[in-house]
């Protein structure tokens, strides 16, 4: 028996204080297996116990945590019968040190989730942040190309075997990323209401189901490793990273839903972190029950594991089930069929006690509620950081003067703006033959599922800049253009799924941070209609280069009631184009604070961004989703990073050619303002019947100006007052098709992790 020093507790990331607590609940001595147990239950990934007081903002997560608790993912009524669930999950830790793996395994995570509640996922989506790209230089911008080279590859590797199309996303770059990039997969399932299923175990003498692959020694403290600041010592915890294997989670999928069909499966649960130990205690705690189960049934790639290794290995392609006693064969039959693994190990039992065994001893028996419902909480202290203020005294007017010529080329070069050709052409976005609108059509990816003539409109999206120099209205952005996102397709907003990344929580203006910007999410949120219904927090998020950028990313659900009257950014053939907009938005900064202009054109990063309007934002949503519905606009494209020329630019490139005339700047307001500010609630939209549009528009207290045409003619012009410049095609192109292609050809050796450190702030 292993001897619980303070040296073992902390190595596992339990605190002195928290291990009194479990002393102190046990009325013991954990056993060494039971330790492990608490250690990753209690690890932020899993208990949430510093998030859990700010998501108390979300309604949803209010009720919930006063309640039965949440399940995987939550669950939108679209009509007809037919349910959306969807979830982000984050894998950045992994993603740090096993790029290739790490990502994929995030992938077949988030599959995993969204098959436990009974749904056949449909669409997968990435929101991915790294360090700078490009210029070639020093070890630091090689591993952060190594890094994105091989995320990329895992999530197509995963992505494009296992059968579920990648439909979307986004990339971003930034040096807060180097050494920690951020890896979030998004999976969205439909589902018939009336089979929704549980986690909640359920049903004494019901026997407990081990279903998928086999499990072996990777994963291993993996949750805990992911409430952990990585060092110079994270290399040497690749065993911490899952290896994941798509073709089996395609049987998996298949033998799942098929498994559910029986009726006889009455939960279920994904292994995903924590593995055995959570699905097992969270389950009984779930169904306020107890469990038995014998690990020596467990199938295992080692037959020397311990019972230890087992409980909390996060092997991938795993489930747990409880099937009806008496019915257990139609589950194994079905897994037996799919050709794989399924094993009763165990039963429920009525005595709320969770028991483990392994070669006939008691390796584990607790109580599962100590570890799910007696998780330490804690609340950092909140300070406003320094930069903040001082960004608030950002005045556009002393910037100097801009050759606007090449300023725009400049920001079509920028990695975070620039095509992401290169990385969703390595994706599968059309397997199961439902995406209508792909990644580079429009603003958001939408996919037309069988048995229902509704469409589903997807986006994942976020800024971290924006969150840095202004956490709340960052917050409040990330909703409101995930769902002007989804409205620029056709789509009506209905919900909202969340992945929060940051850094140390227990940094007071992390923490500061994370509590204005989940406050800015949740009233945006309430304020669209959009409810959040599922999420992740990722913290710790910190390496020896500091932390990453606050980076909260908000995916978006829109619906089409008629998937075939869905948009894309560009009209098809020669229209006038006009300006759609929120005429009581906010412009102190005058549309330049916190830009990409800012940051790529002049080298710095200052000033708030604008504040969005909300009830002006919900009302333009509405209009766009009306006015595709009549047919009064063809197309639309949101005006976001870059502003009005670079998304004229992204038209121009998609149609053959734009034509833009702006009035003249007024009352103080630059030139470089109206180009390339970022003000919120801008959408460009083409329309062959434009009285009947403006007409509309106004009807809804909203903004609307001719400024244009496109297909008419090649490559870009854009006059504001007397101004006038142009751009070719050809240059156009270059700019935006060649950067992330040039910067991803040179092979270099992959440096080290570790990274000499420098202050994050």
């Amino acid at each position: 028996m292993t001897l619980i020093t303070p040296e073992v507790y902390t190595t596992m990331g339990v605190s002195p204080d928290e291990y009194r607590l479990i002393l102190e609940l046990m009325g013991r001595e954990p056993s060494y297996t039971e330790l492990g147990m608490f250690a990753v239950m209690w690890s932020e990934h899993c208990g949430y116990k510093y998030s859990r007081p700010v998501l108390g903002y979300f309604k949803r997560y209010k009720e919930a945590m006063e309640g039965d608790g949440l399940e995987n993912a939550g669950i939108v009524d679209i009509g007809d019968g037919w349910g959306v669930t969807m979830k982000v999950e984050s894998h950045n830790h992994p993603s740090a040190v096993e790029p290739y793996q790490g990502a994929a395994t995030g992938v077949g995570g988030i599959i995993r989730d969204i098959l436990t509640m009974g749904a056949r996922p449909i669409a997968c989506l990435n929101s991915l942040r790294f360090g700078p790209i490009s210029p070639v230089g020093d070890d630091a911008l090689t591993r952060n190309r190594y890094l994105f080279e091989h995320v990329v590859e895992g999530i197509g590797g995963y992505g494009n075997c296992v059968g579920v199309p990648t439909v979307g996303g986004e990339v971003g770059f930034h040096e807060r990323y180097s050494g920690n990039p951020l890896v979030n997969a998004m999976c969205v399932g439909m589902l018939r209401l009336d089979e929704v299923t549980t986690a909640g175990a359920t049903g004494t003498g019901n026997p407990v189901i081990y279903l998928g692959s086999a499990t072996g020694r990777d994963g291993i403290h993996g949750a805990t490793f992911a409430s952990d600041v990585l060092d110079e010592d994270s290399e040497s915890k690749r065993p911490n990273v899952q290896i994941g294997d798509p073709f089996a989670e395609k049987l998996l999928i298949e033998a799942t839903l098929e498994a559910l069909r029986t009726g006889a499966i009455v939960a279920i649960q994904d292994m995903g972190a924590a593995g055995i130990t959570c699905s097992t205690i969270e389950m009984s705690s779930k169904g306020d029950v107890g469990m038995d189960v014998d690990l020596d049934l467990v199938p295992m790639r080692e037959q020397d594991m311990t019972g230890y290794e087992l409980m909390l290995s996060e092997s991938q392609e795993r489930m747990l089930a409880v099937a009806e006693k008496g019915r257990e064969h139609e589950v194994l039959d079905v897994f037996h069929k799919w050709g794989l693994k399924a094993v009763v190990i165990g039963h429920v039992t009525d005595n709320g006690i969770v028991t483990v065994l392994r070669h006939g001893k008691i390796e584990a028996q607790v109580d599962p509620k100590l570890l799910t419902d007696h998780c330490p909480v804690y609340k950092s202290t909140i300070e406003e950081p320094l930069y903040y203020k001082q960004a608030a005294n950002f005045d556009p007017r002393a910037l100097p003067e801009t050759d606007l010529h090449q300023a725009l080329l400049t920001l079509l070069a920028e990695p975070n703006i620039a095509s992401k050709r290169w990385v969703y052409e390595q994706y599968d976005q059309q397997v199961q033959t439902q995406t209508t609108l792909a990644a580079g059509a429009a603003d958001a990816a939408v996919i037309a599922p069988r048995g229902t003539k509704k469409g589903l409109a997807l986006k994942i999206d976020g800024n971290g800049l924006y969150t840095y120099l202004h956490p709340y209205r960052g917050g409040t952005l990330a909703v409101v253009e995930a769902a002007r996102n989804v409205a620029c397709t056709g789509a009506r907003p209905v919900a909202v799924t969340d992945g929060l990344n940051f850094g140390n929580p227990q940094e007071p203006h992390v923490y500061w941070q994370f509590d204005h910007a989940v406050k800015g999410i949740a009233d945006a949120a309430e304020g669209m209609g959009t409810p959040v219904i599922s999420g992740n927090v990722s913290f710790y998020n910190q390496s020896e280069l500091g932390e990453v950028l606050p980076t909260p990313l908000i995916g978006m659900l829109g619906i089409l009631e008629d998937a075939t009257q869905r948009i894309g950014l560009a009209p098809r053939e020669a229209a006038d184009l006009y300006l759609l907009f929120t005429p009581g938005t906010t412009d102190e900064h005058q549309g330049l604070g916190a830009s990409s202009f800012l940051s790529a054109v002049h080298g710095t990063e200052d000033g708030y961004p604008e504040a969005p309007n909300v009830p002006q934002e919900k009302a333009l949503c509405e209009l766009l989703a009306q006015a595709a519905e009549q047919a009064l606009i063809l197309s639309a494209h949101d005006i976001s990073d870059g502003g009005m020329a670079v998304a004229a630019a992204e038209i121009a490139l998609e149609c053959g050619g734009a034509t833009i005339q702006i009035p003249a700047c007024g009352g103080g307001k630059r030139i470089e303002s109206v180009l390339f500010g970022e003000n919120p609630g801008r959408v460009i939209v083409s329309s062959t019947t434009p009285a009947e549009l403006q007409k509309l528009t106004e009807q809804v207290g909203l903004g609307f100006l001719p400024v244009g045409s496109a297909g008419s003619n090649q490559g870009l012009s854009i006059q504001v007052g007397d101004n006038q410049q142009n751009w070719t095609t050809a240059e156009l192109k270059e700019s935006y098709e060649a950067s992330i292609p040039q910067a991803m050809s040179t092979d270099r050796p992959v440096p080290p992790l570790a990274a000499p450190a420098r202050g994050g702030g």
